[in-house]
């Protein structure tokens, strides 16, 4: 069995639900044993995070993922680029300074980054 680290990286607002959908694949497999799995979202895609959008089904997915201990993270200078207010974040979200920083330390961890397709 394996031990899997993931970063999924999403920029594009229309491409979470392909993406929620290979995350929660990539945990069906039977190939792996365990699965670090770390989303981060910049460009326009951090707006799936505002509270104000009204996405029963994603956050449902997003919250199920989370059980399964996939941690969901925006890019702050991405929030602010698409003037979305961080006090508006859902709660599970981390904020990063940048994501470029993000992607760097994940990697250097053993991440391996997956874009979103």
């Amino acid at each position: 069995m394996l031990e899997s680290k993931v970063i999924f990286h999403i920029d594009n607002f229309e491409k979470w639900k392909l993406m929620l959908n290979d995350t929660n694949l990539l945990f069906d497999s039977k190939n792996i044993e365990k699965c670090y799995i770390e989303v981060l979202a910049t460009s326009e895609a951090v707006k799936r995070f505002d509270c104000n959008e009204v996405l029963a089904s994603d956050i449902r997915t997003m919250k199920n993922l989370i059980t399964k201990g996939v941690k969901f993270v925006a890019c702050n200078h991405s929030l602010k680029e698409q003037n979305v207010n961080t006090k508006n974040i859902m709660s599970f979200v981390d904020i990063v300074p940048t994501g470029a920083l993000e992607l760097i330390n994940r990697q250097g961890d053993g991440y391996i980054y997956l874009p979103a397709w």
